[in-house]
């Protein structure tokens, strides 16, 4: 899937353990009703926005990912997120 729109902020470069690495770019949609969409860029892909500044406009080609957690409780939880792996300049 691909949006298009505007960078809106770059994040700041995170690590983790085991050298995990995470960028978060949010995107200004273009629709009728603006939305801005948090990507996060992992690993390899994580120097991607850094090639980008605020207010370019831009494509940005993603996947979806899904996961469940349970708590210690035993309640079930869904988290979304959404992974970026290229970003073209328009």
């Amino acid at each position: 899937m691909d949006f298009t729109g505007t960078v809106k902020k770059i994040g700041e470069l995170e690590t983790g353990k085991n050298d995990f690495q995470k960028r978060q770019l949010v995107l200004l949609t273009e629709e009728q009703y603006p939305q801005p969409i948090a990507i996060d860029f992992l690993q390899d892909k994580s120097d991607l926005p850094e090639f980008h500044k605020e207010g370019d406009k831009v494509k940005i080609s993603v996947n979806h990912r899904g996961r469940e957690w349970t708590s210690p409780t035993g309640e079930v939880k869904y988290f979304n997120s959404i992974v970026g792996w290229k970003i073209e300049k328009l």
